[in-house]
């Protein structure tokens, strides 16, 4: 009994979603753009996104240039965004702002704009072109509307996403480290420090910066030894000056002590 009443509930269902199909089908075959445009909106206001999205796009032409083409516009971008198409959406409501200057729905297209590149961004383990455009989309949206109610959610947003950068150029130099390119990573390292300077990630550049430079007067040949670990022993200097505290402090002072008794051996061979 139960295996029938599963069958005849599945079978209901298919032919409500054909049907509801058809329908769409007859009001697009109808011509009639009034009556296309409502049916879009009405499935709109009832949250079916695709169904709204076929209905608009389709009568969208019907009305370039009138009064409706904002709000049909605005209405398909934001169906997508409902829907968690958010790359379909940022190219609609980024092709909005630039059509629709004077729109009443700007702002909030200008917002789902952001929102929808901030929700497209991936783990800093990625590549983070995306999370720069997010970055710089917030930025405009909060100078053009600096009283936005939506302000406190946009901050958070920023803080996440320049996190995700500050990490990515971490993890960036870090890979060279990891691979034994060593002053390939002193030069990432060093320039992750200059454009990020507040990177939450601060200390571990720097120290890294001092453990590539010593590693990497380790492994060079003799001539080159000398002045790789002086380079190593003033990113030493520069590091316990501004955290001489920290947690690595006890690993990089041994590192200062190699360098020192290389330097003065060697000085005194000279």
């Amino acid at each position: 009994m139960k295996e029938k009443l599963f069958y005849v509930a599945a079978f209901v269902a298919v032919v409500l979603a054909f049907c509801s199909c058809s329908s769409i089908q007859r009001v697009i075959n109808s011509g009639d753009a009034e009556l296309i445009y409502e049916r879009g909106i009405l499935y709109y206001n009832a949250e079916k996104w695709q169904k709204a999205i076929a209905l608009l796009d389709h009568c969208e032409p019907y009305f370039k240039d009138t009064y409706k083409a904002d709000t049909i516009a605005f209405y398909k971008a934001r169906s997508y965004f409902k829907d968690r198409d958010y790359m379909t959406a940022s190219e609609k409501f980024d092709e909005f702002r630039r059509s629709f200057g004077r729109s009443a729905f700007i702002e909030d297209a200008e917002a789902l704009y952001a929102v929808s590149l901030y929700n497209m961004c991936p783990a800093p383990e990625r590549d983070q072109s995306t999370t720069a455009r997010a970055i710089v989309a917030i930025s405009e949206f909060l100078s053009h509307y600096p009283n936005s109610t939506q302000k406190p959610l946009f901050d958070e947003m920023t803080t996440d996403l320049t996190w995700r950068m500050h990490e990515k150029a971490y993890i960036n130099a870090y890979t060279y480290y990891k691979i034994g390119h060593h002053n390939s990573a002193i030069v990432a390292f060093r320039n992750a420090i200059q454009k990020y300077p507040t990177s939450h990630r601060r200390e571990d550049l720097m120290y890294y910066v001092v453990k590539a430079s010593f590693d990497y007067a380790e492994n060079s040949i003799e001539s080159k030894r000398l002045d790789r670990y002086m380079a190593a022993l003033d990113a030493y200097y520069t590091f316990v000056m501004e955290y001489p505290e920290s947690k690595y402090k006890t690993e990089v002072d041994h590192m200062a002590d190699v360098s020192k008794r290389f330097i003065e051996k060697n000085k005194k061979e000279e």
